[in-house]
């Protein structure tokens, strides 16, 4: 069992980009990467991937793939935990038409359902809620007119502590809701 230091993991961004980054928690607990595979006309590829602890496996198998269509079009998520391919749209599927796509829902690997949203809390770019509404994560930008950073973006993916198992999943549907808002789909 890991040890619990009741302090959320602070995966700080080290570039903000869509293109690839990685994202290191403050405290050394966890480090992500997102990088991109393959960019072509027709389609573009980015994995995730979980160095925390470093082994082969680590740096060779991506825990999940995201594949975008022509034209930034969605495309597929693969998670390497049971290697099917799912449409982006209905794997993070829009609550209503009134919410528009920048609410989406999705189920993770735990079984329970959570949601993305656009702005929803003052300060946060993008937040996760679970079914009771409970913040499990979020995304915040570096705040206006706060100085650059050496070797960082100042953006900052905030997961829970007790959802850190679901890290690698918020990493990658926040950076396909990043790209939706990015590309207006």
């Amino acid at each position: 069992m890991a040890t619990k230091y009741g302090l959320p993991y602070f995966l700080e961004d080290k570039t903000g980009r869509l293109s690839g980054s990685e994202f290191a928690d403050l405290h050394d607990r966890m480090k992500l990467v997102y990088r991109a595979r393959e960019r072509t006309s027709s389609h573009s590829s980015y994995e995730v991937y979980d160095i925390t602890i470093s082994s082969y496996d680590a740096f060779h198998t991506p825990v999940a793939t995201l594949t975008f269509g022509a034209n930034n079009a969605l495309g597929t998520i693969t998670y390497a935990r049971d290697r099917t391919a799912r449409q982006m749209e209905s794997y993070l599927s829009q609550v209503n038409a009134i919410a528009g796509s920048k609410l989406r829902r999705f189920f993770a690997s735990d079984g329970n359902e959570y949601r993305w949203g656009y702005r929803l809390n003052p300060g946060d770019e993008w937040t996760c809620t679970n079914s009771s509404g409970a913040i499990i994560a979020h995304y915040n930008l570096k705040p206006p007119g706060e100085p650059p950073y050496q070797g960082s973006s100042g953006c900052m993916l905030t997961v829970e502590e007790d959802f850190g198992h679901l890290a690698c999943e918020m990493l990658a549907t926040v950076m396909i809701m990043r790209h939706i808002e990015k590309y207006g789909l």
